[in-house]
């Protein structure tokens, strides 16, 4: 067996190639930063890596069939984390475009390039094998990319989680395939339905023995309360689900991942997952690595109109799929789907495991598999200038395709309000536009969340407002204002230039979430830009204020100016504060003070005169509120009781130095 061999081969390594490992991590280390500066995938970096010191490059490596045995231990880790990681929860609430878009989505791409390559002369076995390895997406670098550009709970970014999840899940069918179309159609009709029913049997079993065993052993480790104890039950766990697995049947790469996809679902995930994640670095490098050393240079030359094609291929024929799912069945618009296909447009790490069980049984001829490789690292490398060029090819395609607004629907009353995007903040703000009799019309990609309020009876229509014709129709040149509450920040780039191609004049108020945004909205036209982000920083910054008992005026016009000049000061990194800022806080302010219950001064009656408040504090009294009236301009012989609340003018400090006089004498 695969495991048994490579611990025989590991064993007779001793310290030779020690060596040899040293400058395979320094070199994909110095290319992956190279390759982050580039804003390219370090994944990629890997790869190339992997090609320059393979045999058919440098030669470095004088065992290359070393490193693959060791990348193999890697994909069991890596395997185990991504398993470990999956979001299950957003499957719960995403079920739905998971289950119909991915579901289409491998469907139809495995059905179409096995339909294809047949035609072309493949083999039948190796035409599905190589349908599956396009159908699989990086589902490692879909997600760190989203998460980087602030896009994961954007609509592409929360469609793209769906059919990654869905892509994932069917590795596990995939990797127990194989064994069974090697197994070719001279096994007959029964011997491959009993090997089909073996391993189903054999995952069964091991999920039920994973789900019931692992999580009692994690338990009683968890209680000996030791780190160091329970990271090597982390590591048991890694190592136990994989080889498990092979004994009965199945393959490593099935065990590590069934095993982090149960372990997903207990109380210890959180903790398991911090165990393994500091070594993804190092995993993703030995792995792809490896598989770079498994690329010919030379046979990919040869070939080089078909590896070129093969990228090219992929990149069309997955963006097309999912474009036309997401747009044709889920009816979710052209410019969205468009958008998620080509986030997803190239194969991934999954794609790469299984090449190399489906070459190890026979079903990969050679140099395809070298076309594969080579096509491979090409989409890879594509992606990060095909996600920041989808906005612009979305939007380009989209614009004949869109189904135009019915011309006879009913348009709101002149001075209303376009909101965009009905979501959370949607909701909230037509709310109390509503509780105002303030109209407005509402515009969402969501066709449920449309529906739904349509039911309710709220004016929301469905559409993507970039498009001219839907702005159009929902009269944005008579709005009083348009609100973009949107969680895309291309798409929020693109309303607005729209909106400005149609009217100048209107005032956009624009959601964003970061500050890399603001300039490039403001200048697209966004009358105001709010930011999520410096939002945040703003109400820290006002809660910390008041801890000092700076009065509340004074804080609101601080981050009011603050707004006004664009969070200047929020996004210039120098530490001192300019001196105006500061004189925010210092100017004369009123606020209110409270006289606390039981208070005493010695005297008999407590006066403004005999208290000495402006003369001891510099803070004057304009106004005293006791049982519900107030009497203004008290004179000096005016006498105070606790309990009573004194409209104050003055410093900051002269309102600090009063509240401190009443505390003092309390």
């Amino acid at each position: 067996m695969a495991s048994r061999a490579a611990s025989k081969h590991l064993a007779r390594l001793g310290l030779d190639f020690l060596p040899e490992l040293l400058g395979l991590l320094a070199a994909a280390t110095a290319t992956a930063a190279l390759f982050e500066r580039l804003r390219l995938p370090s994944i990629a970096a890997f790869l190339v890596v992997g090609v320059a010191v393979g045999p058919g490059g440098l030669g470095w490596v004088s065992d290359p069939e070393v490193v693959r045995e060791i990348a193999e231990l890697g994909v069991v880790f890596l395997l185990f984390e991504i398993g470990l990681e999956l979001p299950i929860e957003r499957l719960r609430r995403f079920w739905k475009p998971a289950l119909l878009a991915g579901g289409l989505q491998v469907t139809l791409t495995l059905g179409v390039v096995a339909a294809l390559a047949s035609g072309f002369g493949l083999p039948l076995r190796e035409a599905l094998v190589l349908g599956a390895l396009i159908a699989m997406s990086s589902t490692a670098l879909v997600m760190r990319m989203l998460g980087e550009r602030g896009e994961l709970d954007a609509p592409h970014g929360q469609l793209a989680i769906g059919i990654l999840l869905f892509q994932d899940l069917c590795v596990v069918p995939f990797l127990l395939a194989v064994p069974i179309l090697a197994a070719g159609p001279e096994a007959g009709g029964t011997a491959i339905l009993v090997a089909f029913g073996r391993a189903l049997a054999a995952l069964v079993l091991f999920a039920a023995v994973a789900r019931f065993v692992l999580p009692t052993l994690l338990d009683r480790f968890a209680r000996i309360r030791s780190r160091e104890i329970f990271t090597m039950a982390a590591f048991l766990a890694v190592l136990g689900s994989a080889v498990v697995a092979e004994e009965i049947g199945l393959t490593l790469s099935v065990g590590a991942f069934m095993g982090g996809l149960v372990l997903s679902m207990s109380p210890y995930a959180h903790q398991l997952f911090a165990e393994v994640v500091p070594l993804r670095g190092v995993l993703l490098a030995v792995f792809f690595t490896a598989v770079g050393m498994l690329f010919d240079p030379a046979v990919a030359w040869e070939q080089a109109g078909a590896v070129f094609a093969y990228a090219a291929g992929v990149v069309v024929l997955k963006a097309g799929f999912i474009a036309l799912i997401l747009a044709g069945v889920l009816r979710l618009g052209v410019r969205l789907g468009v958008l998620t296909g080509l986030w997803l447009a190239q194969t991934g790490e999954f794609s790469f495991v299984l090449s190399g069980v489906a070459a190890a049984a026979g079903l990969l001829d050679p140099t395809l598999g070298q076309i594969f490789v080579a096509g491979s690292i090409l989409t890879l490398v594509a992606t990060p200038f095909l996600v920041a060029a989808a906005p612009r090819i979305a939007g380009g395609l989209g614009a004949g395709l869109e189904r135009r607004p019915d011309p006879e629907a009913p348009v709101e009353e002149r001075g209303h309000v376009v909101l965009v995007g009905f979501g959370l903040a949607g909701r909230n703000i037509a709310r109390v536009l509503r509780s105002r009799q303030i109209p407005y019309r509402a515009v969402d990609t969501n066709a449920a969340a449309v529906r739904e309020a349509a039911a309710r009876g709220e004016p929301v229509v469905y559409g993507d407002a970039t498009r001219s014709t839907l702005l159009a129709q929902v009269d944005v040149r008579d709005a009083r204002l348009v609100v973009l509450a949107l969680a895309d920040a291309a798409a929020t780039l693109e309303v607005v230039r729209s909106v400005r191609r149609l009217t100048p004049d209107v005032p956009i108020v624009a959601r964003t979430r970061f500050v890399l945004d603001v300039d490039r909205l403001a200048e697209s036209g966004a009358s105001t830009v709010v930011v999520e982000e410096f939002e945040s920083t703003l109400e820290l910054l006002a809660e910390t204020l008041r801890q000092f008992n700076f009065p509340e005026e004074s804080i609101l016009r601080f981050a009011s100016e603050l707004r006004d000049e664009g969070y200047v000061f929020l996004r210039e990194t120098e530490t001192i504060l300019d001196p105006w800022l500061t004189d925010l806080l210092e100017e004369v302010t009123s606020d209110w003070v409270e006289i606390p219950h039981g208070f005493h001064a010695g005297l008999d009656p407590a006066t403004l005169a005999s208290l000495a408040i402006r003369e001891d504090t510099g803070a004057s009294v304009v106004a005293v509120e006791r049982d519900g009236s107030t009497q203004v301009s008290p004179p000096a012989n005016y006498a105070l009781h606790s309990g009573d609340r004194l409209l104050v003018v003055g410093e900051p400090a002269a309102l600090e130095r009063l509240r401190k006089l009443f505390d003092e004498d309390d």
